[in-house]
């Protein structure tokens, strides 16, 4: 999954859109507001003048000699989102429990890849209006609305 944007839907709440790269398909998940912000600000490349939490961690894996090896949203349970971080310690592959806005957070900082599975996929929105016209109209409506206040 690509992590395209993150910007506001129309009750002020954030949402993380995730892209599957080959095809038309997308995952809105809505995040907390420091999530957020750590996501967009590496998104568009900037660097705070003291470090975040997620570059706070990233630091201390790279100092310790840990690698993130990939991110997986895994499943989805009322509503809720499951994901894990896989890393390569010295003492092997170990997965660790995350929210999904977290681990997007350090995917980003890491360049690791950022997979869904499970229920997960049957999350994804189509957009491509083929499928389901009201589904399109739906994420047309829901991407304008957040490009709208992004902008604001």
């Amino acid at each position: 999954m690509h992590i395209e944007t993150v910007a506001r839907d129309p009750f002020n709440n954030h949402v993380v859109i995730l892209r599957e790269p080959r095809s038309n398909r997308v995952l809105p998940i809505w995040i907390g507001s420091a999530e957020a912000l750590a996501i967009a600000l590496e998104l568009r490349g900037e660097k705070p003048p003291r470090p975040l939490t997620h570059d706070l961690m990233r630091n201390i894996l790279d100092e310790l000699g840990i690698k993130i090896v990939r991110v997986v949203i895994h499943d989805l349970v009322d509503r809720t989102y499951y994901a894990y971080i896989t890393l390569e310690t010295p003492f092997g592959l170990r997965d660790i429990d995350s929210r999904p806005s977290d681990a997007l957070a350090l995917a980003l900082r890491t360049n690791a890849p950022v997979y869904i599975s499970g229920t997960v996929i049957e999350s994804l929105i189509s957009v491509t209006g083929e499928e389901n016209e009201d589904e399109w109209e739906r994420f047309n409506r829901l991407i304008s609305e957040l490009e709208e206040e992004e902008d604001a």
